[in-house]
This record gives C-alpha cells, structure tokens and sequence, in this order.
C-alpha cells in the first residue's frame, strides 16, 4: 500500500483558531480510500465532532488528485481470500459508508476543498460535504461503469446533491466533468483558480465559524432532517428545530443585538 512517508499519517489535522484543516495525505495512490485512510478519516471526525472549540471543518488533500476513490489494488488482492474477498468487500463497503454518513452528521459544516479529480467514492466524498470549491482545473466522475463496477454507493450522496437526471447521467456513463458543469449541476458551489482553492475553503470556513455555533450546528442538523421528509413532516422536524433554537442563548443575544442596533457577542450556546 502506497504511503507518503514511513511515518505519515494518511490523513493529518491542523487547526486554524476554529477551523479544522483535515488533509488526505496519501499523494502518490491519489489519497484512493484504503481501509487505513477510512480509519483514519473516521478518527478524525470523531475527534473533530467532539471538538467543541471547532466549529468548521476544511477537507483537503495533497497531491493532483482530491480522492481516487477506493483502493483497486487493496481490492484486487483480497480475491485470493479463501471467499473471493466477500468478506472484505462487505466490510470496506461499511467503513467508507460510515465516514460519508459522519461527514453528513458532523455538527460542523465541512467545506471541500478539491484541487484536483475526485471519482468514485472520492467524488462521493465531495458530494458528502456540505459546501465544495473546486479548482477550474478539478473534475468529477463516477467511473465505476467502465471497470464493470457501478458506482452505487456513491450514487447515493450524488443523488442527494445533484438533481437525479444529471446523477444518472454521470452513473451511466463515467464521464469526466469539468468543475464548471459541476457547479451548473450544483455539487459544487464555487469554482476558483488553482491556487486559491484552499485560501477559499478557508475563507467560507471562517465566515461559517464566525456565526453563532449552536444556531449552525442546529441548522445543520435540522436541514438534514427535513431534507428527507414529507412536506408537512418537514415543517415539524424544522419548527420544533426553531423552537429550540430560539430557546438558546445565542438567539435571545442575537435577536437582542438586532433591535438594539449593535454586534452580537455569541457565547456558542
């Protein structure tokens, strides 16, 4: 298995006063998601999830690409497995839905940064995120169909960010799509140049940080929610999400400020 370093982590945390910076750090196998990148995206979330003195999340890599997806070679050599690789398949396959799912639930908002290609389960993870910038060189794809594998885990966040023709159509035929598109689409929000796609994500991060942390992380939760319901069963789920927010302290300090005129002085609770 690829690594940068004997000693490198695949993925690394750096943190700039309230933004978490997590970076795949596995450059030369394209930070492809192997077991051990999964575990160590996972840790990290949870590490940042009950980090209450963080309150965005960055997600870069290193190297050309953002995420290759899974791991090929890991995959191809577990065939020899006396199953056939069943087993492994089954299990990796519930690693990497757990980390999208963490992504997702994270009280944080986590902005991509993708600087590079992101396919597969890498364009997966992108989707996963609640915000993207991409490089105007970066490109998505969901390939899975030229190597006999539809990508179906990752049609999953793809269908949830993209209207569902335009995930088909990406599903189908494993096209390459330009970052420009992908906005069009609407998985990605912002498109910049090359070298500003992390001072970007960092910048978004820090704004969304600066706001109130309970009203985000409530929100966040809340649009989640309500995403996947009925009409009048996503009124529900987002008043009683109202009602809890205006309960909280931050809201009465806010709402104060507003009809006195002045900054609000948020105490994130």
């Amino acid at each position: 298995m690829a690594m940068t370093g004997e000693n490198t982590p695949p993925v690394t945390r750096r943190d700039e006063g309230a933004v978490a910076i997590l970076t795949l750090d596995r450059p030369t196998a394209r930070n492809s998601l192997s077991r051990a990148m999964l575990s160590a995206l996972q840790a990290a979330l949870d590490g940042v999830a009950a980090d209450r003195a963080i309150r965005a999340v960055v997600l870069a890599a290193e190297g050309p690409a953002f995420c290759a997806g899974h791991d090929l070679k890991e995959i191809t050599a577990r065939r020899a497995d006396p199953d056939g690789g069943a087993a492994f398949f089954a299990d990796t396959m519930a690693a990497c839905s757990a980390v999208m799912q963490a992504v997702v639930a994270l009280p944080q908002p986590v902005v991509a940064a993708v600087q590079g290609i992101a396919t597969a389960a890498g364009c997966q993870l992108a989707a996963s995120c609640d915000l993207v910038i991409a490089a105007s060189t970066a490109k998505f794809c969901t390939p899975g169909v030229d190597i006999g594998l539809f990508c179906s885990t990752p049609g999953v966040a793809l269908a949830r960010a993209v209207p569902r023709k335009s995930a088909m159509e990406m599903l189908l035929l494993g096209e390459m799509v330009p970052a420009e598109e992908a906005q069009r689409m609407g998985l990605v929000n912002r498109v910049v140049a090359p070298e500003a796609v992390l001072p970007a994500a960092l910048d978004l991060a820090g704004r969304i940080a600066a706001r109130s942390a309970v009203a985000v992380q409530m929100g966040k939760r809340g649009f989640n929610t309500q995403a996947a319901l009925p009409l009048a069963e996503a009124y529900d789920a987002a008043g009683r999400v109202m009602v809890e927010n205006l309960l909280a302290e931050d809201a009465a300090e806010g709402i104060g400020a507003f009809v006195a005129k002045r900054r609000p002085e948020w105490r994130h609770r």
